[in-house]
């Protein structure tokens, strides 16, 4: 192997290396993404039920206690 192609080599995998870590990157930033809007989803969703079953929960309730007097 000639100097020139040797030097065309290390460039390429140092070149290759940085992309590399960029990527890696821009995978964790987009990981990490994801996992916060699916966390803020997933408490919504569990919100609203919780507060669709209370309701639903004290709506028998008081028709219970109106049936009963």
């Amino acid at each position: 192997m000639t100097r020139r192609n040797l030097l065309i080599c290390s460039l390429t995998a140092t070149f290759s290396l940085l992309g590399c870590a960029e990527m890696k990157q821009a995978g964790k930033e987009i990981g990490h993404a994801t996992r916060d809007a699916t966390t803020a989803v997933g408490h919504a969703t569990r919100d609203t039920t919780k507060a669709i079953g209370h309701a639903s929960r004290d709506a028998v309730i008081s028709i219970h206690d109106e049936l009963s007097q």
